[in-house]
């Protein structure tokens, strides 16, 4: 049996029952009410069960999760309030990651893995641009050639673009149009340093599910320079994550405690501006990872961020104060207010607007799996450092992590863009071949198809007019090459985000 974490302290203790903890949660209050310090305490709390955490430090104050504490005299005071016995400062085992590669091990995804969805969300294209994606990934799907990083894609949509009129019947008309736009989206996209994000070796999902000495690793991924420069990779890249722990983990219904739990910070930022069938898969996603034993924790500003479907399906929740300063606002305190368990002795309402900073409404679900009467309460601290820590402190976790070394020289293997260019080079030298050869001698065109019998088999027919009409032979040849290559094609299976199923791309 796995003790509950203590989460808040009212007339009573508050507790976050780990058997249900996977049934997802939200946190939610207005900009310097507490919110960091609750996700801390949260995560610390699920390290001492040994549930692995993934959390993205937005601020840059997450780090000290990596250092005890419990020393800050704000700290000190709430725990004598709270009448906390066995309080004492600890740090728990924490991996640093980044994008960049500069304050934590680099996170890289292929782009066949992010899939023509999230990237197409990710480009911010239209509709037609968005189907021309798709078919640029059905076609390099069909035919093994595989989408690693940017250069690939660029690549693939030129060699696309360029072929329409052979790619027509198969898989539809591509507007140059819509290629050079969504060239010149790829582009932007480098601009902001995202190119950095796609290429190998890509991350190993069971990289984040480590436990140390018994605790879970808290897995902190540095977001400050990303949130600057581009918030919606930060959006996207987390919801390719949490869609590849629903795509790769296998069933475990409702363990004791979950195999991993999610925080999402800025939530806001994943639904604003995309489109209603993006956000059905987000939706299928969130209600079917649980059963994964993935707990997703949105953090937001304000619940009306997230979608309603969305938001009946966090049953545990903990809500700092709301402003009310404009109707929106006050809308939003009135949404948050009743999607609580009544309590009688309580106005939700006029309490939300009321509350202290480290003060917050708080509702667990309870044993039988439903939410328990609402209560106003204050958060336990947490007995990590809260704040920021040194360079020379983060480096020294990253140099001492199990995992220093493997992420940090990036590989580029054979893929689309070295295929193309090599036919292309091999296209040219047979052009430059052909022109040199001379007809008139025997056995020229023999020798131009490969020699003697074997190039007289594949020798094209030349007809009346100057077409060129296949042998036999060539046509048995390419139908079993289209036949191999329908085959690979079978072989890559996107899963409901449309990444690669299992993470078929890395092992190929």
């Amino acid at each position: 049996m796995n003790a509950p974490i203590l989460i808040a302290q009212s007339d009573e203790p508050l507790y976050l029952l780990p058997k249900l903890a996977n049934r997802h949660g939200l946190i939610a209050g207005a900009t310097g009410t507490g919110k960091t310090v609750t996700l801390q305490t949260l995560a610390e709390g699920f390290s001492r069960l040994g549930v692995p955490v993934f959390v993205a430090d937005v601020k840059g104050d997450l780090a000290g999760i990596s250092q005890p504490g419990g020393t800050h005299p704000k700290v000190l005071e709430r725990v004598a309030e709270l009448g906390i016995a066995d309080f004492a400062g600890e740090g728990s085992p924490v991996v640093f990651w980044d994008l960049f590669g500069e304050n934590g091990h680099p996170v890289r995804a292929t782009v066949s893995e992010m899939g023509p969805l999230l990237l197409g969300q990710l480009l911010a294209l239209n509709a037609t641009q968005a189907g021309v994606l798709n078919m640029v990934f059905k076609i390099a799907d069909d035919n093994g050639m595989l989408l690693l990083d940017l250069k690939d894609l660029r690549s693939m949509l030129q060699h696309v673009a360029e072929n329409a009129a052979a790619f027509k019947t198969e898989y539809g008309n591509v507007s140059a149009a819509s290629a050079g736009a969504i060239q010149r989206s790829l582009l932007a996209l480098e601009s902001q340093g995202a190119d950095q994000f796609f290429g190998e070796p890509a991350l190993d999902l069971h990289d984040l599910l480590q436990t140390q000495d018994g605790r879970g690793v808290v897995n902190v991924l540095a977001a400050e320079k990303l949130m600057q420069q581009s918030p919606k990779v930060y959006a996207t890249f987390l919801l390719w994550l949490l869609s590849e722990l629903f795509e790769q983990l296998p069933e475990v219904g409702d363990p004791e405690k979950p195999k991993l739990v999610f925080f999402f910070d800025e939530a806001h930022l994943l639904f604003s501006d995309i489109d209603r069938a993006l956000e059905q898969k987000i939706e299928q996603v969130v209600r079917l990872v649980r059963s994964k034993g993935v707990g997703v924790y949105f953090v937001s500003q304000n619940p009306l961020d997230i979608p309603d479907v969305v938001l009946g399906q966090l049953g545990n929740r903990i809500q700092h104060a709301l402003r009310a300063f404009t109707p929106r606002d006050q809308k939003a305190v009135h949404a948050a207010a009743q999607t609580f368990r009544q309590n009688p002795k309580l106005d939700v309402e006029a309490v939300i607007t009321e509350l202290g900073v480290g003060e917050a409404l708080v509702s667990m679900l309870n044993e039988e799996g439903k939410p328990s009467v609402v209560e106003r309460a204050k958060i336990v601290p947490p007995r990590s450092h809260l704040g920021a820590i040194t360079p020379e402190q983060r480096k020294r976790i990253i140099g001492a992590s199990v995992l220093a070394g493997h992420y940090e020289k990036s590989v580029d293997r054979e893929s689309a863009y070295e295929r193309l260019q090599a036919s292309a080079k091999d296209k040219l030298a047979a052009e430059g071949a052909a022109t040199t050869s001379s007809p008139s001698k025997p056995g020229a065109g023999a020798a131009a198809e490969g020699g003697s019998i074997f190039g007289k088999i594949f020798q094209p027919t030349i007809g009346p007019r100057g077409g060129r009409y296949d042998t036999l032979a060539t046509t048995v040849a390419k139908s079993a090459a289209r036949t191999v290559g329908s085959q690979i094609g079978r072989q890559i299976v996107r899963g409901v985000l449309g990444g690669l199923f299992g993470g078929g791309g890395r092992r190929r």
